[in-house]
Order: C-alpha cells, then sequence, then structure tokens
C-alpha cells in the first residue's frame, strides 16, 4: 500500500511538472527516468513528439563503460553521453524534467555531467 502510494505522488508531480514545461525545437526537453537498477534519459522535443536522442544505462555504449548500473558513477556516464550526442546533434540549450523525482543522487548527477559536458540548463 505505501509503495503505490510513494508511485502515485511521484506521477501526480510529473503531471504537475510537464504541464508547466515543454520542450521546443529550440529548447527541447531532458526526460529522466530511474528505477532500481537503471536510469533513463531522453531529449525530446514536444512539439513534433519526437526524441531527439536517448542514453541509458542499458544502452552498450554505457553498460560497457560502468560496472553497477544503479549507482551514482554510472548516472554520471549517461549525463555525458547523452550531453555529447546533443551536441553532436547541435543541441546545446535544454530544460530539465526530473520526472517527479528528487533533484538528488543519481538524477542530480545525471544533471551535473550533462552540465560539464557542454549541455545549458
Amino acid at each position: 500500500m505505501k509503495a503505490a502510494s510513494k508511485i502515485t505522488a511521484r506521477l501526480r508531480r510529473k503531471k504537475a511538472i510537464q504541464q508547466k514545461m515543454r520542450g521546443t525545437e529550440f529548447r527541447p526537453r531532458i526526460s529522466v527516468f530511474r528505477s532500481a537498477k537503471h536510469i533513463y534519459a531522453q531529449i525530446v522535443n514536444d512539439e513534433t513528439a519526437q526524441t531527439l536522442v536517448a542514453a541509458s544505462t542499458v544502452t552498450p555504449e554505457v553498460r560497457s563503460q560502468v560496472k553497477g548500473t544503479g549507482n551514482i558513477s554510472a548516472a554520471q556516464k549517461v549525463g555525458e553521453v547523452l550531453a555529447k550526442k546533443a551536441i553532436r546533434k547541435g543541441i546545446k540549450r535544454v530544460v530539465f524534467d526530473r520526472g517527479g523525482f528528487l533533484y538528488h543522487g543519481r538524477v542530480k548527477a545525471l544533471a551535473e555531467a550533462a552540465r560539464e559536458e557542454g549541455l545549458e540548463f
């Protein structure tokens, strides 16, 4: 029962955030999802409902470089890979959607690593 209420609370926060925040062609949105084992991030243009760039701990390029997938170092690697892919595609400015998760731990590590690689948000 408690786990279900935690999930519904996160989904409520996510919905409130997404009503205020939209990714555009000029400033797409970084959407983050984390589970117990993995972390996923994608850059989305909400106007065309298109994913422009994606990275996660499941992708081979990240998986081969990290020891475990559910930790802060893996989240940092996902942020680095995502930012490098985005810059190759010409995306520099984005908005950050934490997906209802607290800006702490793995979510914060992913965001800071993306900033260090050159994304602006």
